[in-house]
């Protein structure tokens, strides 16, 4: 059974992980810089402010190409992680210890707010559009949404590219997690903004000053990254626990 670990000071800091938080930093800054951008296009072409269906479609597709790449990319430096309930769900199932994660986080958060800057310098100063639930779904609801939605990310992930067993499966573990989120963004988009990503949330929330619906982002994808940590690992690599590695 896979088991949580603090991990060692001396292993977080060593030249290896220092590499992995810069591979996230900028991994996390390219996924936002794409998808955020994608969100301040739509508002900018469009007269109307309310999402409707092709540009509900056409920020799903981004967001999905965007992780894609901002997970190859990042892949054999830090795992390509991008987002802290991935993180969150590895730690939970003893792939990253608790400390590094951490680090791990740090470096995603900081990346998703200087995408969202530069997106305010380059783009003239256009509004950062923020991660919000529909009237008609409600706190709770935008809550569980995210919950869903995250497990079905942290579960592609374990099953894709951390299961010992993926085999070759591992080769296209990148475009599976672009696609179930691009799938869960338009799933999800018009009730509770389809984010699975505290970082993705919190960079807008950072530089638009809005923190009113922040904490849904951060309890719904950790709470279902968690359930994923949980259960994939138990149920499905319960005797080929992999130790645990520096390279996350």
């Amino acid at each position: 059974m896979p088991a949580i670990a603090f991990g060692r000071f001396d292993d977080s800091f060593s030249f290896a992980s220092i590499k992995a938080y810069i591979a996230e930093f900028i991994s996390t800054l390219l996924f936002v810089f794409a998808g955020v951008g994608s969100a301040i296009a739509f508002n900018k072409l469009t007269s109307d402010a309310a999402l409707d269906a092709p540009g509900l479609v056409a920020i799903a597709v981004c967001h999905g190409f965007a992780l894609f790449v901002a997970v190859s990319v990042g892949a054999n430096i830090s795992g390509g992680h991008v987002n802290p309930a991935v993180t969150f769900g590895l730690a939970v199932g003893g792939q990253i210890t608790i400390l590094t994660g951490l680090f791990y986080w740090i470096a995603q958060l900081l990346g998703s707010i200087v995408a969202c800057y530069l997106l305010t310098v380059v783009t003239g100063g256009l509004a950062v559009p923020t991660h919000s639930v529909d009237a008609g779904v409600g706190a709770v609801g935008g809550v569980v949404m995210e919950i869903i939605i995250t497990f079905g990310l942290v579960y592609t992930v374990y099953a894709t590219a951390v299961d010992p067993k993926k085999g070759s499966l591992g080769t296209i573990a990148p475009m599976a997690i672009g696609f179930v989120v691009g799938a869960n963004i338009l799933a999800a988009g018009p009730f509770s903004g389809g984010s699975m990503n505290p970082a993705r949330s919190f960079g807008p929330a950072v530089v638009s000053g809005d923190f009113s619906c922040i904490w849904i982002y951060w309890v719904g994808p950790l709470v279902g990254g968690g359930l994923a940590g949980l259960i994939y690992p138990n149920v499905f690599m319960a005797h080929e626990h992999a130790p645990l590695s520096s390279d996350f």
